[in-house]
């Protein structure tokens, strides 16, 4: 069917070491030019490095600082459990009525002849059924 191909690399040739022996050069020559320039400007890297901490700091505090009022919002809306046990409580009692009104059904379209009451009951089933059958959509 297929022929299968045979790989006859060396197992120590990974990516690593491939990407490696490629770009070596030109990771070695930035690596020397960002030494050069830390070595040139210390006190300029020093400063940015401690402005960016304290910018950092600043919006910290200010701009991505949430209010407790959100949170406790979010929490008390969120309750999956208790939303799963209604939801699987509530499609149980449909399912329940759901039986009890097709039973109802089957026992008035056995009979030959509906009485006025009957085809009352009947309609209000129907009708029953049909909005149960919506609220599962």
């Amino acid at each position: 069917m297929w022929k299968r191909i045979h790989s006859n690399r060396d197992p120590r040739d990974t990516l690593y070491s491939e990407i490696h022996k490629e770009f070596n050069g030109y990771f070695s020559r930035a690596a020397d030019m960002c030494k050069r320039l830390w070595a040139a400007y210390p006190k300029f890297f020093f400063g940015g490095m401690v402005l960016l901490l304290s910018a950092s700091l600043i919006l910290s505090f200010s701009v991505f600082r949430h209010s407790e009022q959100k949170k406790a919002a979010v929490v008390s809306r969120v309750n999956p459990v208790a939303d799963g046990f209604n939801q699987i409580l509530l499609a149980t009692g449909n399912m329940r009525e759901t039986i009890k009104l097709k039973k109802l059904i089957d026992s008035l379209t056995a009979k030959k002849q509906l009485s006025s009451v009957d085809s009352a009951l009947l309609d209000s089933t129907l009708d029953r059924l049909s909005k149960i059958h919506q609220t599962l959509k």
